[in-house]
């Protein structure tokens, strides 16, 4: 089950499945809660879609400063719309040598690091080992969907890290629903190889177009890769619908600003929280 809360001026829903985890700090942030104005009203965290700089950045501190986390410990990716896994070492340097992130998963065990994923709505999806502590942040588009990167990821906890499928949580958070996602006859045949597509591909009720629930066929890779149906929380928001509290590119016509969602294994506190500085090389 999702819940709404809020910290100082920021709303965002959380799993109760990855609350009852001691170890974790996880949200799934609306887009109430900042400074930007307009299209990008008003907690945009995305420099890319043509919000003021400045304004993003303060939409980054408020973040930073309402959840105790300094501004160097988020770590966002380029996201591709691929299927490429960004695994994270527990110690050392952990950016890729030609210093790029075109990534559109990330997994870790590493403690204080707030791995991230943008969303105005793609499927984010939230994958925890709660017996060894492990975490994965999914971007999944219909195009990463297509490609099944969710099974990916849990497929890569299961064979590098020995992972019990029993012992994997996850959370689908909110995203573009059944009710409002449409794909022409090429793209949704992308899907058809996927099993058990038949529970989240329907014909539309135009010619050659097709309905497809994204957080459904996200799900049904999870449990096709063993894990428990009760271990699975999905949200049931439409970001679409409900732009009022997210922002939707489909709905907005494709100018919108990005929401934030973020999953972190707490460690030791960080001495500091980071104000606004010059270089953000992290955030991007």
């Amino acid at each position: 089950m999702f819940r709404l809360n809020k910290i100082h001026s920021i709303q965002y829903y959380e799993s109760s499945f990855l609350s009852g985890c001691d170890f974790l700090t996880h949200a799934f942030c609306t887009r109430l809660g900042g400074v930007s104005e307009e299209d990008y009203a008003s907690l945009n965290i995305s420099f890319k879609e043509g919000d003021l700089e400045s304004k993003v950045l303060q939409n980054w501190n408020r973040l930073s400063m309402a959840f105790a986390i300094p501004l160097d410990n988020f770590l966002t990716l380029n996201q591709v719309h691929g299927d490429d896994i960004l695994v994270i070492k527990p110690f050392g340097d952990y950016l890729p040598s030609d210093g790029t992130l075109d990534y559109d998963a990330i997994v870790t065990t590493r403690e204080n690091l707030a791995i991230c994923i943008k969303t105005a709505d793609c499927v984010p999806v939230f994958i925890v080992d709660r017996t060894k502590k492990i975490i994965a942040a999914v971007h999944a588009g219909w195009k990463s969907t297509a490609l099944e990167i969710t099974a990916k990821v849990v497929r890569k906890l299961l064979d590098k890290y020995g992972s019990n499928p029993r012992d994997i949580l996850a959370a689908i958070g909110p995203a573009i629903g059944l009710c409002c996602f449409e794909l022409d006859k090429e793209s949704a045949d992308s899907f058809r190889n996927q099993k058990d597509h038949q529970d989240f591909l329907f014909p539309g009720e135009k010619p050659d177009k097709w309905i497809v629930d994204l957080p459904q066929a996200n799900r049904r890779q999870m449990i096709n890769c063993g894990i428990p149906e009760e271990n699975i929380d999905l949200s049931p928001l439409c970001t679409f619908c409900r732009q009022d509290l997210f922002f939707s590119h489909r709905g907005s016509g494709g100018i919108t600003g990005r929401q934030l969602n973020f999953l972190m294994i707490r460690g030791e506190a960080p001495c500091r929280v980071l104000t606004i500085g010059e270089e953000y090389p992290k955030i991007q």
